[in-house]
């Protein structure tokens, strides 16, 4: 339970096109601090860090302390959750469309014989 809490929270998070702008600048640039991260939306630093929270919250980043700075980073753990289980869903649905393929192979042959 706590697993699909965490994953919802997750895809909640990168349903904003702000939130996934962070996500990839902190993926292309590494760690950056608020300011940095602020620096190219036309917003102010409360609403990114509004944005930074809910990221926070979702496990997506995680903040450190450098002395008077609190630089962001990628918690790449949480992607990787995220991939899993989308890697699990895929591999299902491809078995089901398996066996829907093989079921259409058999009633197609089985109509061969009826004429058509």
């Amino acid at each position: 339970m706590q697993a699909s809490r965490s994953l919802a929270q997750t895809f909640a998070a990168l349903g904003d096109p702000t939130r996934m702008a962070i996500l990839s600048r902190l993926a292309a640039q590494g760690e950056l601090t608020v300011q940095e991260i602020a620096a190219p939306f036309a917003m102010s630093l409360p609403a990114v860090s509004q944005h930074l929270k809910v990221l926070e919250h979702a496990g997506l980043i995680a903040r450190g302390r450098d002395g008077q700075k609190r630089p962001c980073r990628l918690n790449v753990e949480q992607f990787a959750a995220a991939a899993g289980w989308f890697d699990h869903t895929r591999a299902a649905w491809e078995a089901r469309f398996d066996r829907l393929e093989r079921f259409l192979a058999t009633t197609e042959t089985k109509g061969d014989g009826h004429g058509r």
